[in-house]
């Protein structure tokens, strides 16, 4: 499943062409993806101008002039790309097939612009992604965004927070990570980057870093800035790319050449001075890649 560094990534590729351009017709090729559209969507959209692309967690929301906005989630493969007037426009290089077989395009916005005449195609083999319609002003309100913690991107988060929401947790790290109410969108390649990059063992539970008092030691700020220093490194990549999520311009991120320790099982570890091995072990159903020597 694309994590948020891909999504962010989706979000800014999509922005400067959608941002401002009006729908003059949402075609839908299937009744569902993951779950059935929202009802009349094809009419609620039509006609309406798109003023905002924007993200919480691994959703983009596309915000529309009449104060509804668009909640699409990629699920495991979907992946948009845009088509101008009568060809496809390709502005990267491409060292990978991207997926463009018809019988998936499954919607297709189709979009009035400042440019002229833009197709937006939503296109996902496995039909785990979905799209709903929901009131900008409730959005807090969406299911999946009650009680989510703060954008590892934003300036909310912090040791402080962190702090407050580990203390006294005998959590392991890794999952009181990946717990969207502590934070937002953080997903299992850019825990296990997070915390290599700060010495920390995902199997280490989350409040010895924490003082008895509740403020956060020295490892819980240094596992803080890893975090945002992580996203911020893969955005800046263009994402992960692990397996089918591509660009908007069907480019694929290289994110995945900087992995110092995700995937990384048997290899040896990168910290300078340490002889240790990397190692995989199972946390909750998934793979925690770490070095038991440097880690603690």
């Amino acid at each position: 499943m694309p994590e948020l560094p891909e999504v962010e990534t989706v979000r800014r590729g999509l922005a400067p062409v959608m941002e401002g351009g009006v729908i003059t017709r949402l075609e839908l090729r299937r009744p569902d993806l993951r779950f059935p559209f929202p009802e009349r969507f094809e009419a609620r959209v039509a006609g309406r101008r798109i003023e905002a692309l924007g993200r919480r967690a691994k959703y983009l929301l596309i915000d529309l002039d009449d104060g509804e906005t668009i909640i699409a989630h990629l699920g495991m493969s979907g992946s948009f790309r845009i088509e101008e007037g009568g060809g496809e426009r390709l502005p990267g290089n491409f060292h990978h097939a991207r997926s463009k077989d018809e019988k998936h395009d499954h919607v297709v916005f189709h979009l009035q612009t400042a440019a002229g005449p833009m197709r937006i195609i939503y296109n996902d083999p496995r039909r785990f992604g979905f799209m709903h319609l929901w009131k900008r002003t409730q959005l807090d309100a969406y299911p999946a965004f009650v009680g989510l913690g703060p954008e590892p991107t934003g300036n909310i988060l912090d040791a402080d927070h962190l702090a407050r929401r580990f203390s006294g947790k005998i959590q392991p790290l890794k999952s009181a990570l990946l717990d969207q109410n502590n934070i937002a969108g953080l997903g299992n390649i850019y825990v296990c980057e997070a915390l290599w990059r700060s010495h920390l063992s995902p199997l280490r539970a989350s409040g010895t870093i924490v003082t008895p008092t509740g403020r956060p030691k020295k490892q819980l700020v240094a596992l803080t800035q890893a975090v945002r220093e992580v996203i911020a490194d893969a955005i800046a990549a263009g994402g992960s790319s692990l397996r089918d999520h591509i660009k908007t311009d069907g480019t694929l991120g290289y994110f995945q050449h900087s992995f110092f320790v995700y995937d990384r099982e048997g290899t040896a570890c990168r910290t300078p001075g340490c002889a240790g091995t990397i190692q995989r072990v199972t946390q909750a159903g998934r793979s925690s890649f770490y070095c038991p020597q440097c880690q603690r």
